[in-house]
């Protein structure tokens, strides 16, 4: 288990899928759906396929896939702004009205556990479906 800053942000792919229309694609979850850390953090979690993300708080957390990057930094990790980083980022928004998208705290674990779809993901956060 790893707690890790975790920032969001925007990538070529999630931007084309989204403005597309094409959020409840298999292809917006193959971009969307991932967490990108150093290889030396994915080392050590084991080199999983998959992780658990987990806010700060325990609250909340989603399960996505796991990519060694060598551009993100040694106890950061780097998700694409979209429903799965959505689930665990700080909320406070220090009265600006936007949550903390950069520098949130997380901790990360290897899963075993599959990796829900967009659509799967607002049905058990807001339907309470399992």
């Amino acid at each position: 288990m790893l707690v890790v800053l975790l920032n969001t942000g925007s990538t070529i792919d999630e931007g084309r899928l989204a403005k597309g229309g094409s959020k409840l694609t298999e292809d917006y979850t193959m971009e969307c759906a991932v967490c990108d850390v150093s290889p030396w953090d994915y080392a050590d979690l084991g080199s999983p396929e998959k992780v658990r993300v987990t806010s700060r708080d325990g609250r909340y957390s989603v399960v996505v896939y796991l990519v060694p990057d060598s551009g993100v930094p040694k106890g950061q990790a780097f998700m694409p702004r979209a429903i799965w980083a959505n689930v665990v980022v700080e909320p406070e928004t220090f009265s600006t009205g936007s949550p903390l998208y950069k520098g949130s705290p997380v901790t990360i674990e290897p899963s075993h556990e599959n990796v829900l779809s967009a659509e799967e993901i607002v049905a058990k956060l807001y339907t309470g479906a399992k």
